[in-house]
C-alpha cells in the first residue's frame, strides 16, 4: 500500500527485455537507505517487487501482465521514474490510499499555463471513467493528484511548482503516457453497490432493492 506522495525519482540503468517481459535495474537519485529484498517500492506508480539491491539501486522484474497495463514497457535507459517506498503503518497518510495496481495508461492531451502551476488534461479509456469525479484523487504516474474537472474519459489536474520540480511531471507533454490508478475507495464501493445501480452499459437498471428498511437491517 502507498500513498502517492512521490519520495524522488530514480534513473533507469539498465533494462533487461525477456520477451514480454523484462528487468529493469534502477538507481534512486535520493537517499533510499536499507533497500530490503522481496520489499515493494512503486515505479511511476507501479508496485514491484525488489529483487536484487545495493547502496541506492534495486532490480525488479515487470511481467507481461504488468507491462500490458503501464508504461513501464516504454522505458529505456537513462529514463527518469517516480518511486515510492511502501507505507509503514503509523506513518501520515497525506496522500490517499494507493494500491499500486495500475488501472490504465492515460494520454496527457494538453498543458497550459495557471500562474505558478500548471494544469495538465489527459484522456483515457472511457470503462474507468466512474471511478473519477471532480475533487476526487486520482494517481498519476505514482503521483496522488486531485482531479480538477473530469468528463466520461477525460481529466484535468493542478500541479503546482513543487511537484513539478520533484516528479517527472516536468517532462510531461502532450502526447507522453501516464499510468493512471483510481480511487481505492471509490471502485470498492461501486462494486459493493453494483446490486443496486445495475448495468451501466445501456442496458435497462432493475428496481431499485435499496430502501430505508434495508439499511436499518444491515446496520446502517
Amino acid at each position: 500500500m502507498f500513498t502517492g506522495l512521490v519520495q524522488g525519482m530514480g534513473r533507469i540503468e539498465a533494462v533487461e527485455a525477456r520477451g514480454a517481459e523484462t528487468r529493469l535495474r534502477i538507481r534512486a537519485l535520493f537517499e533510499l537507505k536499507n533497500i530490503v529484498l522481496g520489499e515493494s517500492i512503486a515505479v511511476n506508480g507501479t508496485c514491484l517487487t525488489v529483487e536484487t539491491s545495493g547502496e541506492n539501486w534495486f532490480t525488479a522484474y515487470a511481467s507481461a501482465e504488468t507491462l500490458r497495463h503501464t508504461n513501464l514497457g516504454g522505458l529505456k535507459s537513462g529514463a527518469l521514474v517516480n518511486l515510492e517506498r511502501a507505507l509503514a503503518l503509523g506513518d501520515r497518510l497525506g496522500g490517499h490510499l494507493v494500491s499500486g495496481h495500475v488501472d490504465c495508461v492515460a494520454l496527457v492531451t494538453g498543458m497550459e499555463p495557471a500562474g505558478e502551476s500548471r494544469v495538465y488534461t489527459l484522456s483515457f479509456p472511457a470503462e474507468h471513467g466512474a471511478y473519477v469525479i471532480q475533487k476526487g484523487s486520482v494517481t498519476l504516474d505514482g503521483i496522488s493528484l486531485t482531479v480538477n474537472d473530469c468528463g466520461p474519459d477525460s481529466l484535468s489536474v493542478n500541479i503546482i511548482p513543487s511537484t513539478q520540480r520533484e516528479t517527472t511531471i516536468s517532462g510531461w507533454s502532450p502526447g507522453t503516457r501516464v499510468n493512471m490508478e483510481t480511487d481505492l475507495i471509490g471502485k470498492y464501493v461501486r462494486n459493493m453497490l453494483g446490486a443496486w445501480m445495475g448495468s451501466s452499459g445501456g442496458e435497462a437498471k432493475p428496481a431499485s432493492k435499496l430502501s430505508m428498511d434495508f439499511l436499518r437491517e444491515n446496520g446502517f
